[in-house]
């Protein structure tokens, strides 16, 4: 047989076995898909990674208990909602589960530093990955998590998922959610926190067990005068929320780069433009 002939024997024999592997999955996807009218509305459910810290807390009597509270999104004051849209995904009311723009933003930012420095999942992305996968990093994860927020953004509203994304969003060794993650840092509830408790919270995402209100590490620092700047500038429908309350803006962090500030200016008066990317991820 030549080698031509072997190459291409071999490429079909790969493109079958893809085929089955795929169809397979599908398969799982259907049997194991979500009852998106359940989670539409109602209690918000444990998180995947919430069940797992459960299970590894109960095997481990040295881990700290799980902390979760979940509230309703009525109950979070619209500056946490705020920082954490200007933090963590600027367009989120309006994409349809992926940023593409931010992920080009990302790619190019990344190209230029030479690093995987920068990512580019939505709050959508997120929430699925947090309710319905595990910790596991492997492309069939990933792609489950595109399918997943696919379906989600079809079936719940902006304010749902949103609801869902701060109650189980992780801000430290056992703690989930914004008002346990309130409770544990500053012994108040949830809408009790000020602006920049929630600057501080938002700040807290990226890396909740390395960079937090306890550890207050230099980038955690710095992450959160740069998101309280964005919320003060940007306040979006926070405007009235963040009125009454003084910020200390001293230490405001990083200015908004040129390209930034270029985005807002290209938005219409009318409505509040999204954040900028923040570029000094942790």
């Amino acid at each position: 047989m030549s080698q031509a002939r072997r190459g291409a024997t071999i490429l079909r024999w790969t493109l079958r076995v893809a085929l089955i592997l795929l169809i397979i999955d599908l398969f799982y996807l259907a049997v194991t898909w979500p009852d998106w009218r359940k989670l539409a509305s109602g209690p918000v459910p444990k998180s995947r990674f919430i069940q797992e810290y459960e299970r590894e807390a109960a095997a481990q009597r040295d881990r700290p208990g799980l902390r979760w509270q979940p509230v309703a999104l009525q109950a979070i004051p619209k500056y946490m909602v705020r920082a954490v849209i200007v933090a963590e995904d600027s367009r989120f009311y309006e994409h349809s589960g992926f940023d593409l723009i931010a992920f080009r933003e990302a790619m190019q930012y990344n190209w230029k530093e030479g690093r995987l420095a920068l990512g580019a999942s939505t709050i959508s992305q997120q929430t699925a990955k947090n309710l319905f996968l595990s910790s596991a990093k492997n492309p069939i994860r990933k792609w489950h998590e595109l399918v997943l927020t696919w379906g989600m953004e079809r079936n719940l509203s902006k304010r749902r998922i949103m609801e869902i994304y701060l109650n189980d969003a992780e801000f430290g060794v056992g703690v989930y959610g914004v008002q346990a993650a309130a409770r544990f840092y500053w012994g108040v509830d949830v809408g009790q926190l000020t602006p920049q408790q929630a600057a501080e919270l938002a700040a807290t995402l990226p890396s909740p067990l390395k960079h937090n209100p306890a550890t207050r590490t230099e980038q955690f620092d710095k992450r959160m005068r740069k998101i309280l700047n964005l919320l003060t500038r940007y306040p979006g429908d926070a405007a009235e929320a963040l009125a009454a309350h003084e910020i200390d803006l001293e230490s405001p962090g990083e200015p908004l780069t040129p390209q930034e500030m270029e985005r807002f200016r290209e938005d219409p008066p009318a409505r509040a433009p999204p954040a900028p990317l923040i570029r000094d991820t942790l």
